[in-house]
């Protein structure tokens, strides 16, 4: 067995070299000793390209005055690089969760090199990619070297995350928390979209859903269903909840029965410590999970996603605020795709009505330069706090109609006006 290269963060990054691609471990798992050694290489690196879904916590090479050292290709927005991205000295790279392993395994993006964050190794010297299994199994697969910052605290998980000690290159021990997602209060407009989301799932279904006020308002309102499944990109607090009563059993899945199928986790402690060698948990391939025909094969699919805004024909955008980038394509469309075609499945879009500023989230047209990463045509249902409407099968004037009633009140009038400009006349 291969012994383990144990070095200072500052001596791994040393193998990185100028105008390199380099893949950085995403979520919970982002190795942010690694990048903090990394930014400290400023001023010897030109033109190294970093590669990742959103992280967690500082993101040092994005900082202002290093963009001639290194440039952000996010495949995924977080709120800790979308300035740089505003300031031209970082990317994004639209396309699909479901798509985006075989960018790697295809060498569309090939990879000199990748920053992971994984457990210690076992009596076998195999380690754990841990709570962000994701597009990180395709980046260790692929990528000429593999850096790794071995850590206590990440949980080993069950699936397709394992690596054995052999691959790495070089190796830092760290002993620090991960970061974490602690869930808030709900608010009464929250816990209202959530139980109108929960109206539409039924018994024995299969559920996706991420983080947030609204996901955790619909696994509240699920408590009294039964034999709930979970195949999702991620999870988080809020299916523990669901496990511990005995609401989430997954006995009905066809994929997978009885196990919780997701990518990546992130939560609090105690959602870590849930997944911590817990054969219950299989976390998989993002792009096997997030395949529209792998999903299709569970029974009633609820799929849970939001948005940024959607215009009175249905279509969504969920990665821009007009021109500005907020987020990503991620895996909204595999999994409201998938859902569709699921037997009794239900593809949903749920949102507060208004943005913090009390503008309607529902409008006449999209912002100029959104994007759209839900066309009308893939879209069913649309959830706010005033209710829940399925746009299947309606014309646009119907679908109008349909959005203007669970839009806010103080909102409505405007809408009809416009939509009465655009398509003359209501249903």
């Amino acid at each position: 067995m291969s012994a383990l290269n144990l070095v200072s963060a500052d001596a791994a990054v040393a193998l990185i070299q100028s105008r390199q691609r380099v893949f950085v471990h995403g979520a919970a798992a982002t190795p942010l000793q690694l990048l903090h050694a990394l930014a400290r290489r400023a001023g010897e690196l030109q033109d190294v390209e970093l590669v990742h879904l959103h992280t967690e916590g500082a993101a040092p090479c994005a900082a202002p005055g290093l963009g001639r050292s290194f440039r952000t290709n996010a495949l995924f927005l977080g709120a800790n690089v979308r300035d740089a991205v505003a300031r031209g000295d970082a990317d994004y790279v639209p396309a699909f969760l479901s798509e985006m392993p075989a960018l790697f395994r295809q060498r569309v993006l090939p990879l000199d090199a990748a920053l992971v964050h994984v457990s210690p190794p076992d009596r076998h010297g195999y380690c754990s990619l841990g709570v962000s299994v994701d597009i990180a199994r395709a980046a260790v697969d692929s990528a000429e070297t593999v850096i790794a910052q071995i850590n206590p605290r990440m949980p080993r998980s069950h699936g397709d995350g394992l690596v054995h000690q052999s691959r790495f290159a070089a190796a830092v021990e760290v002993d620090d928390e991960l970061p974490v997602h602690v869930p808030g209060p709900l608010d009464p407009i929250e816990l209202a979209i959530g139980r109108h989301c929960a109206a539409l799932i039924e018994n024995g279904a299969t559920l996706q859903m991420g983080i947030g006020a609204i996901p955790d308002a619909v696994l509240a309102a699920l408590e009294n269903h039964s034999d709930l499944g979970v195949h999702t990109e991620m999870f988080a607090d809020g299916v523990l909840r669901l496990v511990e009563r005995g609401v989430i059993t997954g006995r009905m899945k066809a994929v997978h029965p009885g196990k919780l199928v997701a990518g990546f986790v992130v939560g609090s402690r105690a959602v870590y410590d849930f997944l911590d060698d817990n054969p219950q948990v299989a976390m998989l391939d993002i792009g096997y999970v997030n395949d529209p025909t792998v999903i299709r094969r569970n029974p009633k699919v609820a799929a849970i996603n939001s948005a940024i805004e959607i215009d009175l024909t249905g279509q969504v955008c969920a990665d821009s605020i007009g021109t500005r980038m907020w987020s990503g394509v991620g895996g909204q469309m595999d999994f409201l795709r998938g859902a569709a075609l699921s037997p009794g499945g239900k593809p949903i879009i749920a949102m507060r009505s208004v943005t913090t500023r009390g503008e309607s989230r529902l409008v006449p047209v999209l912002k100029s330069g959104a994007g759209v990463v839900t066309t009308r045509a893939h879209v069913h249902w649309v959830v706010t706090e005033y209710g829940a409407v399925d746009l299947r099968g309606r014309n646009l004037r119907q679908r109008a109609t349909a959005l203007i009633s669970i839009a806010h009140p103080d909102h409505r009038e405007a809408l009809e006006r416009a939509a009465v400009e655009r398509f003359r006349r209501l249903s």
